[in-house]
Protein backbone atom coordinates (compact mmCIF):
# COMPACT_ATOMS: atom_id res chain seq x y z
CA UNK A 1 0.00 0.00 0.00
CA UNK A 2 2.77 1.85 1.17
CA UNK A 3 4.89 1.89 -2.08
CA UNK A 4 1.30 2.15 -4.33
CA UNK A 5 0.90 5.93 -2.56
CA UNK A 6 4.61 6.54 -3.56
CA UNK A 7 4.83 5.45 -7.00
CA UNK A 8 0.90 7.43 -7.14
CA UNK A 9 2.55 10.53 -5.76
CA UNK A 10 5.58 10.26 -8.38
CA UNK A 11 3.66 9.91 -11.34
CA UNK A 12 1.33 13.35 -10.05
CA UNK A 13 4.93 15.17 -9.89
CA UNK A 14 6.20 13.89 -13.08
CA UNK A 15 2.85 15.01 -14.88
CA UNK A 16 2.68 18.18 -13.31
CA UNK A 17 6.10 18.98 -14.16
CA UNK A 18 5.19 17.81 -17.83
CA UNK A 19 2.00 20.15 -17.78
CA UNK A 20 4.36 22.78 -16.56
CA UNK A 21 6.81 22.89 -19.27
CA UNK A 22 4.36 22.50 -21.85
CA UNK A 23 2.73 25.12 -21.00
CA UNK A 24 6.08 27.27 -20.79
CA UNK A 25 6.92 26.05 -24.22
CA UNK A 26 3.71 27.05 -25.50
CA UNK A 27 4.42 30.49 -25.23
CA UNK A 28 7.18 30.43 -27.00
CA UNK A 29 6.91 30.87 -31.15
CA UNK A 30 10.00 30.45 -32.57
CA UNK A 31 10.84 30.62 -36.14
CA UNK A 32 13.41 28.14 -37.84
CA UNK A 33 16.67 29.82 -38.94
CA UNK A 34 19.78 28.04 -40.34
CA UNK A 35 22.66 30.12 -38.95
CA UNK A 36 25.72 30.42 -41.53
CA UNK A 37 28.74 28.36 -41.11
CA UNK A 38 30.71 29.87 -38.28
CA UNK A 39 33.89 31.16 -39.47
CA UNK A 40 37.47 29.72 -38.00
CA UNK A 41 39.33 31.93 -36.09
CA UNK A 42 42.37 32.63 -38.12
CA UNK A 43 44.12 35.47 -40.14
CA UNK A 44 42.41 38.74 -38.49
CA UNK A 45 40.23 36.60 -35.92
CA UNK A 46 42.92 34.94 -34.60
CA UNK A 47 42.82 34.41 -30.94
CA UNK A 48 44.60 36.29 -28.92
CA UNK A 49 44.79 37.41 -25.25
CA UNK A 50 45.65 41.22 -25.83
CA UNK A 51 42.41 42.52 -23.71
CA UNK A 52 44.03 41.14 -20.95
CA UNK A 53 45.83 44.24 -20.34
CA UNK A 54 43.05 46.02 -19.94
CA UNK A 55 42.13 47.87 -16.14
CA UNK A 56 39.25 47.06 -14.87
CA UNK A 57 37.73 49.97 -13.01
CA UNK A 58 35.49 49.72 -9.87
CA UNK A 59 32.28 50.52 -9.84
CA UNK A 60 31.22 50.40 -5.52
CA UNK A 61 29.13 47.32 -5.92
CA UNK A 62 27.11 48.23 -9.19
CA UNK A 63 27.23 45.72 -12.14
CA UNK A 64 26.59 45.85 -15.78
CA UNK A 65 27.90 49.05 -17.67
CA UNK A 66 26.22 48.07 -21.36
CA UNK A 67 28.00 51.40 -23.00
CA UNK A 68 29.66 54.96 -21.85
CA UNK A 69 29.55 58.12 -22.01
CA UNK A 70 32.34 61.09 -22.08
CA UNK A 71 31.29 64.67 -21.08
CA UNK A 72 33.45 67.52 -22.55
CA UNK A 73 35.59 67.43 -19.27
CA UNK A 74 36.29 63.86 -20.05
CA UNK A 75 34.19 62.03 -17.11
CA UNK A 76 32.67 58.86 -17.92
CA UNK A 77 28.98 58.00 -17.35
CA UNK A 78 27.41 54.05 -17.52
CA UNK A 79 24.24 52.71 -16.63
CA UNK A 80 24.40 50.43 -14.02
CA UNK A 81 22.42 47.80 -11.99
CA UNK A 82 22.00 46.49 -8.35
CA UNK A 83 22.89 42.46 -8.74
CA UNK A 84 24.70 40.59 -11.16
CA UNK A 85 21.55 38.85 -12.59
CA UNK A 86 19.25 41.37 -10.48
CA UNK A 87 17.74 44.35 -12.64
CA UNK A 88 15.34 45.71 -9.96
CA UNK A 89 16.96 48.68 -9.70
CA UNK A 90 19.48 50.87 -11.34
CA UNK A 91 21.34 54.51 -11.58
CA UNK A 92 23.10 56.31 -14.02
CA UNK A 93 27.14 56.75 -12.46
CA UNK A 94 29.79 59.54 -12.90
CA UNK A 95 32.99 57.92 -12.77
CA UNK A 96 35.27 61.36 -12.98
CA UNK A 97 38.71 61.90 -13.93
CA UNK A 98 40.26 60.67 -11.02
CA UNK A 99 38.17 57.47 -10.78
CA UNK A 100 35.75 58.86 -8.10
CA UNK A 101 32.46 57.46 -8.60
CA UNK A 102 29.20 59.51 -7.65
CA UNK A 103 25.25 59.16 -8.57
CA UNK A 104 24.77 61.06 -11.69
CA UNK A 105 21.00 60.39 -11.82
CA UNK A 106 18.71 57.97 -10.14
CA UNK A 107 17.00 55.96 -12.69
CA UNK A 108 15.23 53.12 -10.52
CA UNK A 109 16.08 51.21 -13.53
CA UNK A 110 19.34 49.41 -15.78
CA UNK A 111 19.58 52.47 -18.48
CA UNK A 112 21.75 51.17 -21.31
CA UNK A 113 22.93 53.27 -24.30
CA UNK A 114 24.15 56.55 -23.70
CA UNK A 115 25.21 59.54 -25.81
CA UNK A 116 25.67 63.53 -25.18
CA UNK A 117 23.79 65.80 -26.98
CA UNK A 118 26.14 69.05 -28.02
CA UNK A 119 23.76 70.62 -24.94
CA UNK A 120 25.50 68.05 -22.79
CA UNK A 121 21.93 66.43 -21.85
CA UNK A 122 22.60 62.69 -21.72
CA UNK A 123 20.27 60.78 -23.95
CA UNK A 124 20.19 57.68 -22.70
CA UNK A 125 17.91 53.96 -23.40
CA UNK A 126 15.69 53.38 -20.49
CA UNK A 127 13.65 49.52 -20.82
CA UNK A 128 11.66 51.34 -17.86
CA UNK A 129 10.39 54.40 -19.86
CA UNK A 130 11.42 54.90 -23.27
CA UNK A 131 14.19 57.62 -24.74
CA UNK A 132 14.82 59.90 -22.32
CA UNK A 133 17.05 62.83 -21.36
CA UNK A 134 19.04 63.40 -18.26
CA UNK A 135 20.00 67.25 -17.58
CA UNK A 136 23.41 68.11 -15.97
CA UNK A 137 21.05 68.04 -12.88
CA UNK A 138 20.28 64.66 -13.40
CA UNK A 139 16.51 65.17 -14.12
CA UNK A 140 15.05 63.02 -16.46
CA UNK A 141 12.83 63.79 -19.09
CA UNK A 142 10.88 61.66 -21.30
CA UNK A 143 11.55 61.52 -24.86
CA UNK A 144 9.90 58.74 -26.59
CA UNK A 145 8.35 56.33 -25.44
CA UNK A 146 6.74 54.62 -28.37
CA UNK A 147 6.50 54.59 -32.12
CA UNK A 148 3.58 56.35 -34.57
CA UNK A 149 1.84 53.28 -34.35
CA UNK A 150 1.55 53.06 -30.47
CA UNK A 151 4.50 50.54 -30.49
CA UNK A 152 6.28 50.91 -27.52
CA UNK A 153 9.53 50.95 -26.44
CA UNK A 154 10.17 48.01 -24.51
CA UNK A 155 13.61 47.35 -24.56
CA UNK A 156 15.22 50.91 -25.84
CA UNK A 157 19.07 49.15 -26.44
CA UNK A 158 21.31 52.08 -27.78
CA UNK A 159 21.31 55.48 -29.75
CA UNK A 160 23.93 57.58 -31.32
CA UNK A 161 23.15 61.08 -32.65
CA UNK A 162 24.15 62.71 -36.05
CA UNK A 163 25.86 66.11 -36.56
CA UNK A 164 22.64 67.70 -37.22
CA UNK A 165 20.87 66.71 -33.93
CA UNK A 166 18.97 63.99 -34.94
CA UNK A 167 18.87 61.24 -32.32
CA UNK A 168 18.72 57.32 -33.48
CA UNK A 169 18.36 54.79 -31.48
CA UNK A 170 17.22 50.89 -31.37
CA UNK A 171 14.06 49.25 -29.82
CA UNK A 172 14.75 45.49 -29.42
CA UNK A 173 10.88 44.80 -28.91
CA UNK A 174 8.25 45.95 -28.65
CA UNK A 175 6.17 43.03 -27.82
CA UNK A 176 8.76 41.52 -25.10
CA UNK A 177 9.13 43.35 -22.05
CA UNK A 178 12.99 43.23 -20.47
CA UNK A 179 13.99 40.40 -18.17
CA UNK A 180 16.38 37.68 -18.42
CA UNK A 181 13.29 35.56 -19.62
CA UNK A 182 12.42 38.73 -22.07
CA UNK A 183 15.84 38.36 -23.36
CA UNK A 184 15.75 34.32 -23.56
CA UNK A 185 12.74 34.44 -25.97
CA UNK A 186 13.84 37.32 -27.95
CA UNK A 187 16.77 35.30 -28.97
CA UNK A 188 15.07 31.92 -29.71
CA UNK A 189 12.27 33.04 -31.17
CA UNK A 190 14.11 34.45 -34.13
CA UNK A 191 11.19 37.40 -35.03
CA UNK A 192 12.07 41.06 -36.36
CA UNK A 193 10.25 42.36 -33.71
CA UNK A 194 12.90 45.49 -33.39
CA UNK A 195 13.74 48.31 -35.36
CA UNK A 196 15.53 51.60 -35.78
CA UNK A 197 14.21 54.83 -34.71
CA UNK A 198 15.16 58.65 -35.03
CA UNK A 199 13.78 61.04 -33.19
CA UNK A 200 13.80 65.28 -33.78
CA UNK A 201 14.41 67.38 -30.84
CA UNK A 202 13.13 69.89 -32.32
CA UNK A 203 9.21 68.65 -33.97
CA UNK A 204 9.93 65.38 -30.58
CA UNK A 205 8.97 64.11 -34.24
CA UNK A 206 9.54 59.75 -34.19
CA UNK A 207 9.98 57.96 -37.59
CA UNK A 208 11.01 54.48 -38.21
CA UNK A 209 13.95 53.81 -40.18
CA UNK A 210 14.66 50.09 -40.64
CA UNK A 211 11.23 48.18 -39.10
CA UNK A 212 11.91 44.74 -38.19
CA UNK A 213 14.61 43.54 -36.96
CA UNK A 214 16.30 40.78 -34.98
CA UNK A 215 17.30 42.07 -31.70
CA UNK A 216 18.00 45.35 -32.48
CA UNK A 217 21.25 46.28 -30.49
CA UNK A 218 24.06 49.08 -30.82
CA UNK A 219 23.88 52.34 -33.62
CA UNK A 220 26.87 54.40 -34.33
CA UNK A 221 26.23 57.09 -37.07
CA UNK A 222 28.85 57.45 -39.64
CA UNK A 223 31.40 60.15 -39.12
CA UNK A 224 29.95 62.20 -42.29
CA UNK A 225 26.43 61.25 -41.70
CA UNK A 226 26.56 59.16 -44.73
CA UNK A 227 25.07 56.31 -43.27
CA UNK A 228 23.94 54.73 -39.48
CA UNK A 229 24.50 51.02 -38.55
CA UNK A 230 21.96 49.19 -36.53
CA UNK A 231 23.41 45.56 -35.22
CA UNK A 232 21.31 42.59 -35.39
CA UNK A 233 22.82 40.46 -32.27
CA UNK A 234 21.05 37.52 -33.22
CA UNK A 235 21.52 37.34 -37.06
CA UNK A 236 25.26 38.05 -35.98
CA UNK A 237 25.62 40.67 -38.70
CA UNK A 238 25.09 44.57 -39.21
CA UNK A 239 22.91 46.72 -41.07
CA UNK A 240 23.59 49.88 -42.96
CA UNK A 241 21.20 52.48 -43.53
CA UNK A 242 21.89 55.14 -46.01
CA UNK A 243 20.70 58.95 -44.84
CA UNK A 244 22.72 60.05 -48.33
CA UNK A 245 24.09 59.75 -51.39
CA UNK A 246 22.15 57.73 -54.17
CA UNK A 247 21.82 55.00 -52.14
CA UNK A 248 20.07 57.18 -49.64
CA UNK A 249 16.52 55.38 -47.92
CA UNK A 250 18.23 52.17 -49.21
CA UNK A 251 18.92 49.17 -46.07
CA UNK A 252 21.68 46.83 -46.58
CA UNK A 253 24.30 44.70 -45.18
CA UNK A 254 27.26 46.14 -43.44
CA UNK A 255 29.07 42.96 -42.05
CA UNK A 256 27.86 38.93 -41.67
CA UNK A 257 28.86 35.67 -40.10
CA UNK A 258 30.31 37.45 -37.26
CA UNK A 259 31.80 34.86 -34.69
CA UNK A 260 30.28 36.13 -31.75
CA UNK A 261 26.94 37.80 -30.34
CA UNK A 262 27.61 41.30 -31.70
CA UNK A 263 26.49 44.07 -29.08
CA UNK A 264 27.80 47.77 -28.99
CA UNK A 265 28.98 49.64 -31.33
CA UNK A 266 30.58 53.25 -31.57
CA UNK A 267 32.37 55.67 -33.87
CA UNK A 268 36.43 56.47 -33.59
CA UNK A 269 37.66 59.46 -34.42
CA UNK A 270 39.40 58.44 -37.79
CA UNK A 271 35.85 57.13 -38.94
CA UNK A 272 36.42 53.33 -38.00
CA UNK A 273 34.20 51.67 -35.48
CA UNK A 274 34.51 49.62 -32.26
CA UNK A 275 32.34 46.58 -32.25
CA UNK A 276 31.96 44.68 -28.98
CA UNK A 277 30.43 40.94 -28.66
CA UNK A 278 28.20 39.45 -25.87
CA UNK A 279 30.34 36.66 -26.22
CA UNK A 280 30.89 34.13 -28.58
CA UNK A 281 28.81 32.18 -31.08
CA UNK A 282 27.62 29.05 -29.11
CA UNK A 283 27.51 26.10 -30.98
CA UNK A 284 24.50 24.51 -29.30
CA UNK A 285 22.41 27.49 -30.09
CA UNK A 286 23.18 27.61 -33.61
CA UNK A 287 22.52 23.58 -33.94
CA UNK A 288 18.96 24.34 -32.39
CA UNK A 289 17.68 27.75 -34.20
CA UNK A 290 16.53 25.19 -37.17
CA UNK A 291 14.69 23.38 -34.60
CA UNK A 292 11.44 25.54 -33.62
CA UNK A 293 10.24 22.22 -30.81
CA UNK A 294 14.00 21.96 -29.11
CA UNK A 295 14.02 25.39 -29.04
CA UNK A 296 10.59 24.93 -27.17
CA UNK A 297 11.69 22.32 -24.82
CA UNK A 298 14.39 24.81 -23.75
CA UNK A 299 12.59 27.99 -23.01
CA UNK A 300 10.41 25.75 -20.69
CA UNK A 301 12.96 24.92 -18.59
CA UNK A 302 13.14 27.07 -15.35
CA UNK A 303 15.70 30.08 -15.63
CA UNK A 304 18.14 28.17 -12.71
CA UNK A 305 18.33 25.22 -15.44
CA UNK A 306 19.54 27.45 -18.23
CA UNK A 307 23.05 28.02 -19.27
CA UNK A 308 24.66 31.49 -18.88
CA UNK A 309 26.77 33.20 -21.79
CA UNK A 310 30.30 31.80 -22.05
CA UNK A 311 32.46 34.31 -20.49
CA UNK A 312 34.42 35.48 -23.60
CA UNK A 313 35.71 38.86 -23.76
CA UNK A 314 36.17 40.08 -27.73
CA UNK A 315 36.31 43.78 -29.38
CA UNK A 316 36.40 44.02 -33.10
CA UNK A 317 37.94 46.86 -35.25
CA UNK A 318 36.26 47.49 -38.51
CA UNK A 319 36.57 49.91 -41.40
CA UNK A 320 34.40 52.50 -42.33
CA UNK A 321 33.73 49.80 -45.16
CA UNK A 322 33.21 47.18 -42.43
CA UNK A 323 36.49 45.55 -43.63
CA UNK A 324 37.44 43.48 -40.48
CA UNK A 325 40.94 45.38 -39.21
CA UNK A 326 41.54 43.40 -35.87
CA UNK A 327 40.23 41.54 -33.22
CA UNK A 328 40.88 41.57 -29.56
CA UNK A 329 40.37 38.55 -27.18
CA UNK A 330 40.29 37.60 -23.25
CA UNK A 331 39.17 34.04 -23.70
CA UNK A 332 39.42 34.35 -19.76
CA UNK A 333 36.04 36.30 -20.01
Amino acid sequence: MYKKSIAKMAFFIIALIVVILTVNGCSLQPLAWKPPVKPELTGKLAENELLRATEWIPLDGWYGPEDIAVDHQGNLYAGVHVGKMDFSDGRIIKIDTKGDISEFANTGSWVVGLQFDEDQNLIACDPSRGLISVNRNGEITILASEDKNGNRFLLPNDVDIASNGIIYFSNTSSKVPFGRIGVLKIVLEMRPEGGLYSYNPETKEVKTVIEGSFFANGVAVSQNDDFVLLVELTKYRILRHWLKGANKGQTDVFIDNLPGLPNGISRRKDGSFWLGFTTRRDDLLDKIHPKPFLKKLIYALPLWMQSEPEAFGMIMHLSEKGEILKTYYDTSG
